[in-house]
């Protein structure tokens, strides 16, 4: 009898990436193998998003459609939309087990699952090696920030540090099991450590796993301004840590930054921007916006552009404001108009495309290295997709690339990245 199959799938962040892995090795350990796409299996795990309501949509979607597709399955799930909607209504959707986002949340789920498939017969699917080519290691859970928008903080609850042995002993691990990136992640990555005893800081992590481990490519999750020290990017000179910081904007209006309750002013962003610039000349800095806050006006979103464009952002993730229940800003006057956020999200996504493919231009003829992870189909047929050290995302030609490093000759720019040509020299 072949072991039985689960199938691990995943809506949101990096935070719930990570949570994934962990869920799927423990399910490997249980006896299972893991697939991370919808298929007949005995257990289908599905890790959920609520920052918005078009997360919650996707989460109630994806928990029916494993209910309609695998009826025979145990249909387990965790992430923060239980956390928001309520363990019954989850169960109402057709979940059998509903967990919730700690370690010992997991832990339980993964008991349930294994104990609900012993003596079922095994599912015919094929199992692969793991989810994703890049493995997302948790650093850090929970904020103890109460942004005026976010309602994370009910969902994933306070700060909890990992600490250094146990966050370089998962990326030994995912390196012994053949990852040849990893990235760092938590729900508030530059407050690691200071929960612990004695008080530590982010800088003090990232310097423990590059010298404690062998990880070819070390990529650190998101930062906010004051996250950015000298200490911290004295780290940089390591070439296995990736040029590339993610520093969520939000708003490039002080006043709005105030009402949103966020720990920096706009000057205090540009200058952590020209920080990352000095110390480190080819990264990419890349970011998250919303647009319509309430109270927030023309003036209010043209300072957001001009701040996007002096920055010179990779890429620009950009959100309509969603209000959320429990949250200060699902109370404020002056919410914007549907209309109103619509237009500001295609400005703010015409001005993402143009900074992005202005980033990629300036690399252009140079060679960087290339993580490739897979085939995908594009207009001119498949093309093997993957980034930069610097977070291009590059299409190219070649044969058996994925979770090979490969540099590249980048190319102009092309859909979502560039194109680029393998320039040899493979790891």
């Amino acid at each position: 009898m072949g072991r039985p199959v689960a199938a691990v799938l995943t809506l949101g962040c990096k935070l719930n990436l990570a949570d994934s892995e962990e869920i799927a090795r423990a399910l490997r350990r249980a006896g299972f193998d893991v697939v991370d796409r919808l298929c007949e299996a005995q257990a289908v795990v599905i890790n959920t998003c609520s920052v918005t309501h078009v997360a919650d949509q996707k989460s109630r979607r994806l928990i029916r459609a494993a209910r309609r597709l695998a009826p025979g399955a145990t249909v387990a799930v965790t992430g923060c939309y239980p956390q928001t909607a309520g363990f019954e209504a989850v169960r109402a959707l057709g979940a059998d087990v509903v967990a919730g986002t700690r370690d010992r949340d997991k832990a339980e789920l993964v008991a349930a699952i294994a104990g609900r498939a012993a003596g079922s017969e095994p599912a015919a699917a094929s199992a692969e090696p793991g989810l994703r080519v890049r493995a997302f290691v948790k650093a850090q859970e929970g904020c103890n920030d109460v942004c005026a928008f976010c309602i994370v903080p009910r969902t994933r609850h306070r700060e909890e540090s990992r600490s250094i042995e146990r966050v370089v002993s998962d990326v030994e691990a995912a390196t012994a099991a053949g990852a040849k990136e990893v990235v760092l992640t938590g729900t508030q990555l530059g407050s690691w450590g200071r929960d612990l005893e004695p008080p530590l800081r982010p800088h003090h992590l990232i310097a423990a796993v590059l010298e404690r481990t062998d990880v070819p490519r070390l990529r650190f999750s998101s930062l906010q301004p004051q996250d950015i020290t000298p200490e911290l990017l004295a780290l940089w000179s390591d070439p296995r840590l990736m040029p590339h910081f993610h520093l969520a904007l939000q708003s490039g209006s002080d006043r709005i930054l105030r009402a949103m309750r966020r720990r920096y002013t706009v000057r205090e962003f540009l200058a952590a921007a020209a920080r990352i610039r000095a110390a480190v000349p080819d990264a990419a800095i890349t970011t998250d916006v919303i647009a319509g806050f309430p109270g927030e006006t023309e003036e209010d979103f043209a300072a957001t552009l001009r701040v996007c464009r002096e920055v010179g952002f990779a890429r620009i993730h950009a959100f309509p404001f969603s209000p959320r229940r429990g949250t200060l800003a699902a109370l404020l006057p002056d919410q914007v108009p549907h209309e109103v956020k619509r237009e500001r999200i295609a400005a703010l996504t015409e001005l993402g495309q143009e900074l992005r493919e202005r980033f990629a231009r300036a690399w252009q003829g140079s060679r960087r290295p290339v993580l490739w992870e897979e085939e995908r189909p594009t207009p001119e047929g498949p093309r093997w997709h993957g980034y930069t050290d610097n977070y291009i995302a590059v299409y190219a030609s070649g044969e058996g690339l994925r979770n090979r490093i490969v540099p590249a000759v980048i190319g102009e720019p092309y859909l979502d990245g560039a194109r680029a040509v393998i320039a040899g020299g493979t790891r």
